[in-house]
């Protein structure tokens, strides 16, 4: 639902044209596929205290990804 509420304020507040709106949803689906990554990594890992590792480089690696990836890298966050 939150995910659903953040895409709605974005595409009305924003004023976001059609083409960049499906840029803006890829990137958001790969920047959370990032972090998802990031995340599995540290689970396989399971080495004591190297989340804060995994956390900024999949913050990292989503935020490369443009404005969506970086929305997608701050909504994940604000649910850990």
């Amino acid at each position: 639902m939150k995910l659903l509420t953040g895409l709605v304020f974005c595409s009305l507040v924003l004023g976001v044209s059609s083409r960049s709106w499906f840029s803006f949803l890829g990137g958001a689906y790969d920047g959370a596929r990032d972090m998802w990554r990031a995340y599995s990594d540290m689970k396989e890992a399971n080495y004591i205290n190297s989340d804060k590792y995994f956390h900024a480089r999949g913050n990292y690696d989503a935020a490369q990804r443009g404005p969506g990836g970086v929305w997608a890298a701050e909504v994940i966050r604000e649910d850990d």
